[in-house]
């Protein structure tokens, strides 16, 4: 069985580096190019000692796949150029897989219709752990018979966007389930702007941002005389890593633009 080439974008970055030794603990990939604005820090950091002198350490992405022939691209960048990573890998007929938020409808329209034209799979991932996909398809059917519903996301302080693209792949998934609902006192009034979180298909998102916080999300349901709270917590990175190893197997067999991991999952 042949090998699938894998390029990692953000190698030297907390996530990449997870990517980059899942990768090479796994007999069934290869990687051949890693990418990160530094090429030196990640040939010495992640590959010492390794013997991967074959891989491509490169400070560009354009480069990286001009040389690596590779199959698969994942992205772990930043949202700022996650859309041009993922653009750039379908035309050089790399299979990007990005777990990088961000992305527009009109950017997902986009590079949908441009992987269906190469023939290749693209995957856009808010979330690749699967604790956290049970999380949302558990919140989406309880939002059918308790369709009064908000959202607390925690990050550590140094996360660049709010609120999540977890937070927002969950209330997407909701308001599919449950359809526009305003909650709340039409009458409230924000004291202090913002106290109630992001407005979104009439319920609220509240971000909180603090050092010592890694990633949990928890969906909060209120009816009558009752709550339910379903809470997900990650508390490694290396927790996503089974989900971007299926990824990156699964993608293979498709064409055009996948956004969440749960239709892989499926």
């Amino acid at each position: 069985m042949e090998k699938i080439r894998v390029a990692v974008a953000g190698a030297n970055g907390r996530m990449g580096r997870e990517v980059v030794k899942m990768v090479l603990e796994d007999e069934t990939l290869e990687l051949v190019a890693a990418v990160a604005p530094s090429a030196g820090a990640v040939d010495a950091g992640i590959f010492a000692g390794k013997g991967n002198t074959g891989v491509i350490a490169s400070k560009t992405l354009e480069e990286a796949l001009s040389s690596a022939k590779a199959d698969v691209l994942v992205d772990f960048t930043v949202p700022q150029v996650a859309y041009s990573n993922t653009k750039t890998a379908i035309e050089h007929g790399v299979r990007p897989i990005a777990g990088t938020t961000g992305f527009t409808p009109e950017q997902i329209e986009e590079l949908d219709k441009l992987s269906q034209e190469k023939g290749l799979g693209a995957l856009i991932a808010p979330n690749f752990s699967i604790g956290a996909i049970l999380m949302m398809k558990f919140a989406a059917e309880a939002s059918k018979y308790m369709p009064h519903v908000e959202i607390i996301e925690y990050h550590g302080d140094q996360k660049l966007d709010a609120p999540s693209g977890t937070s927002i792949k969950t209330a997407e998934l909701i308001s599919q389930a449950r359809g526009e609902l305003r909650q709340g006192n039409p009458n409230e009034h924000e004291i202090i702007e913002g106290a109630r979180g992001g407005y979104y298909n009439g319920f609220r998102i509240h971000s909180v941002r603090l050092p010592g916080v890694f990633a949990q999300q928890e969906v909060v349901f209120g009816g009558y005389g009752q709550t339910l709270k379903i809470r997900h917590d990650s508390y490694d990175r290396a927790g996503y890593m089974p989900g971007v190893n299926v990824a990156i197997k699964k993608i293979m067999n498709y064409s055009g633009l996948i956004y969440g991991f749960e239709h892989l999952m499926d």
